[in-house]
């Protein structure tokens, strides 16, 4: 089930079943799935059985979501071949009786070619015309015509193919399911007495000690308790160097352990590691159709049937009007009917996405459809947020300014409010105060104000910690407190202020630095002809020195959530397809409004796996334009194949009309162009 004709027949097929609810198919995982009120598969089953074809069922618990191929035995086919040449080598000599080639051709035929009749004499009946319905008519042609050894050879030849694209095939479904192989079946896990004993991966419950061994895989995802070592993580994250771990740092199955024996806790179930919601999220995409997809499905629903009335012509109209032998155009019109089946052009989008979608995978970036995999190369504009995207996001307190001479019960109020906050700048003043010996009180009322800080209840009294904009819509700003803001604010530093309702207490300055990947990307955006803009909520003075430092184009500073989605709108009012890079969950509705939303750091992390556009797995921004070179290699291919399978069948028109095509040569144009499809799409499994 490759074919949207094929979907057709089993869309028919179902539509006669009450209890069929809804159904949706997935043509390059050849799985179908249906909602019904059946209590179990078995009417489904049958229905499937009467087109031709075997339905395994997959339960929800079942290891893979792709049923396994069918190995059909080899020899009737390695006969039918065999005899096929006895016959073409019979007509050859000349000396052998036509009823000896005719048995030879007919035993073939039975051999080889049944299972295609059978498929196709199923379609004629449904009323479609799929490629065993055409290869079925052309054959019956041929014999007909008394084009025996032709007749044999072409129904050897199609069922050979037809092996050979299967298994390429069966290579690019499973360019994902490689990944799977990586994830050890058992880990060794500690007894309730202290003993270690080994244990299937899957009977592993989260909370349990796991010890991994120098070189071993790590088999569940984790959290390091003791022990140090560096772990290869390039089957999550695509990262080429190691990474150091200690305890409290996170593992994920599927990892490779370095020179240190490690022992974490598991927290979560095989089933449900980042590599597993990984390969998930890239079949969930696979079932997506892409924009170039749709477009060839709706075009092959035109094509068949055109090109089938071209062959009728061809085969009816020249005679008629005396142009030659009823036998030689009808032999034209059957070559014809062989290439008329838009099998090669249709499976040639969904090899090429899926292709793409593994490749991007395996580099540690999970694109969530083919539509955003296409629509990566129109990207002409790409929007970051600056702390933890373009910065290390570890900012630290270089300077403090206490205007209150409480200062112990005001390093205690910022503390109390800064440790509530998620944001890295509160946290860096947390961590430092933290690390001072400060320690925290009981906070009540406590609220985020979006774009300007937090505020909450300590001792009894109302407290803001926040920025300039917080003490703005308080009216504690004065000029003297403005010149002291703007003076650390034009050093690059972000500024944070504690206040209570009636006067600024005391000044944070928090300053962060770039990653040292963040110049070599922007740098490879430019190169690709991509602008780029920084939206933060932070200090112009501070988003300045970072957009220089990495080469930013534009860059803007103070924004509150919905000044960063009116310049994206702004952006895509002027034309422009633009990309906004987050953490996946702050600034939600500029990834929203952008045309493509990218994640930064998604591993291990539920949400960003599931809401981002493109997951960038670990926080290596040189991965977006690594995203934007595949986008356009994939389109590339795309369009490639889509002018291969075009142009070899127009050729193949031209030389049917002339004289030149035999059966044969339609059968290696037909099933050797989706073989060159195939192949060519598959190329993008190894890009880099």
């Amino acid at each position: 089930m490759d074919c949207p004709t094929e979907e057709r027949l089993i869309r028919d097929a179902f539509a006669k079943l009450t209890a069929v609810e809804a159904l949706e198919f997935n043509l390059m995982q050849r799985v179908l799935r249906v909602r019904h009120r059946y209590i179990d598969a078995g009417p489904l089953k049958a229905q499937i059985s009467r087109l031709g074809m075997q339905a395994i069922e997959i339960g929800q618990d079942d290891d893979q979501s792709t049923p396994p191929s069918v190995t059909k035995a080899w020899w009737p086919l390695a006969l039918g071949l065999v005899t096929a040449l006895m016959a073409e080598a019979g007509e050859w000599l000349g000396s052998v009786p036509e009823l000896v080639v005719a048995l030879l051709a007919l035993t073939s035929i039975a051999l080889a070619g049944l299972p295609a009749y059978r498929k196709g004499w199923i379609a004629i009946r449904h009323r479609t015309l799929n490629i065993n319905a055409l290869m079925s008519i052309a054959v019956t042609g041929a014999l007909l015509i008394g084009h025996w050894p032709e007749a044999a050879m072409v129904s050897v030849l199609f069922a050979i193919a037809e092996v050979i694209e299967a298994r390429s095939l069966d290579r690019a479904r499973n360019a994902i399911q490689g990944l799977l192989a990586l994830t050890p079946e058992s880990a060794t896990v500690q007894q309730a007495d202290g003993t270690w004993v080994t244990l299937p991966a899957k009977q592993v419950q989260p909370g349990a000690f796991v010890r991994v061994k120098p070189g071993e895989r790590i088999a569940l995802d984790g959290e390091v308790e003791t022990g140090q070592s560096s772990v290869n993580q390039a089957p999550i994250t695509g990262e080429s160097l190691p990474v150091d771990k200690a305890p409290g740092d996170s593992l994920f199955a599927g990892t490779i352990n370095g020179e240190g024996s490690l022992e974490y806790r598991v927290t979560r179930h095989a089933d449900d590691s980042t590599l597993a919601r990984i390969i998930h999220a890239v079949e969930q995409a696979q079932g997506a159709r892409a924009p170039t997809q749709r477009f060839v499905d709706r075009f092959s629903r035109i094509y068949t049937p055109v090109v089938v009335l071209i062959a009728i012509t061809i085969a009816i109209l020249p005679p008629l009007l005396q142009w030659g032998g009823w036998l030689e155009w009808l032999y034209k019109g059957l070559v014809l009917l062989v290439i008329a089946c838009p099998c090669a052009l249709v499976i040639s989008t969904p090899v090429t996405i899926v292709s793409g979608l593994s490749a991007a995978a395996r580099q540690g970036i999970l694109v969530k459809g083919g539509t955003f995999l296409e629509q990566g190369r129109l990207l002409k504009w790409i929007a970051f947020d600056k702390t933890g995207t373009l910065t290390q996001g570890k900012p630290q307190l270089v300077e403090r300014i206490l205007l209150t001479e409480q200062v112990t019960h005001a390093l205690e109020w910022a503390i109390s409010l800064s440790s509530r906050s998620d944001h890295p700048v509160s946290q860096a003043l947390s961590h430092a105060l933290w690390e001072e010996g400060i320690t925290s009180k009981e906070v009540q009322d406590f609220s985020a104000r979006p774009g300007q800080g937090v505020q909450g209840r300590v001792d009894n009294h109302i407290y803001f910690l926040g920025n300039r904009r917080l003490l703005d819509s308080q009216g504690l700003v004065s000029e003297g407190l403005y010149q002291r803001i703007e003076a650390l604010e034009q050093k690059g530093q972000s500024v944070v202020a504690l206040a209570n309702q009636q006067q600024v207490l005391a000044l944070f300055a928090i300053a962060d630095q770039s990653r040292e990947t963040s110049q070599d990307a922007i740098a490879a955006l430019h190169t690709l002809g991509v602008k780029t803009l920084v939206l933060s909520g932070d200090n112009p003075h501070s988003v300045d020195r970072i957009a220089k430092q990495v080469g930013i184009d534009e860059a803007h500073g103070s924004l509150l959530p919905e000044d960063k989605l009116s310049l994206l709108q702004q952006k895509q009012r002027d034309g422009a397809i633009i990309g906004m890079v987050g953490d996946g969950i702050n600034d939600a509705p500029a990834l929203a409004q952008a045309d493509i939303g990218f994640a930064m750091g998604a591993a291990g992390t539920d949400a960003a796996i599931e809401t981002a556009d493109v997951a960038l797995m670990d926080e290596d921004l040189r991965k977006l334009p690594d995203f934007i070179r595949l986008s356009r290699s994939t389109y590339r291919i795309l369009m490639q194949n889509i002018a291969l399978a075009l142009g070899i069948k127009a050729i193949f028109l031209a030389l049917t009309i002339t004289g030149e095509a035999t059966l044969w040569m339609a059968v290696f144009a037909d099933m050797g162009t989706s073989l060159l499809v195939v192949a060519n799409g598959m190329r993008l499994i190894h890009h880099r």
